[in-house]
């Protein structure tokens, strides 16, 4: 009895330590992450899928950067704008004011902002023929991540006029 059950905690102890050095199993594939992303109705889930599957692209374009294989970066990278569109007109959609409800908002921003470093970099590594699609998807970033910043903070001092100051006339 006593034999049983130590060979009981040390396989209960083994399977923790397994759960713990392997959570989830192996990585999931972009195509995994891409079909669950186009699943996700709820827009705030979408937004924090978008991170990880952003990432898994990233990962996918420098892959193919190092193979050389431009077109491939270049579809990976409109893929992943064409993700952050969806996921922030999901947003909006749902959850329309940014700054009360900002959960999503906030992680997509920060993420999109990683997005436009990636896209600048591949702009770099590419060579000319390729540069057009990447510099269009990285102002198609910037202008999403624009977005994001007036949404989230709509009462910015920057976006007031402000006045011009006063000049007296001398006497």
């Amino acid at each position: 009895m006593t034999m049983l059950r130590k060979l009981r905690q040390t396989l209960g102890c083994a399977a923790m330590i397994s759960l713990m050095l392997y959570p989830a199993g192996a990585p999931q594939s972009v195509a995994e992450l891409q079909a669950k992303f186009d699943r996700e109705s709820n827009s705030v889930k979408k937004a924090k899928l978008l991170v990880k599957l952003g990432d898994a692209q990233f990962e996918e374009a420098r892959r193919a950067e190092k193979e050389d294989d431009h077109n491939t970066v270049d579809s990976t990278m409109e893929k992943y704008r064409d993700n952050v569109r969806a996921a922030l007109e999901a947003l909006k959609k749902q959850h329309a004011d940014a700054e009360k409800h900002s959960n999503g908002y906030r992680q997509m921003e920060i993420h999109v902002k990683l997005g436009i470093r990636e896209v600048e970099d591949s702009m770099l590594a590419a060579p000319a023929p390729y540069k057009p699609p990447l510099q269009i998807v990285r102002q198609d970033l910037i202008a999403m991540d624009e977005e994001m910043i007036r949404l989230l903070f709509p009462h910015r001092p920057a976006d007031k006029p402000v006045p011009p100051p006063e000049v007296k006339q001398p006497s």
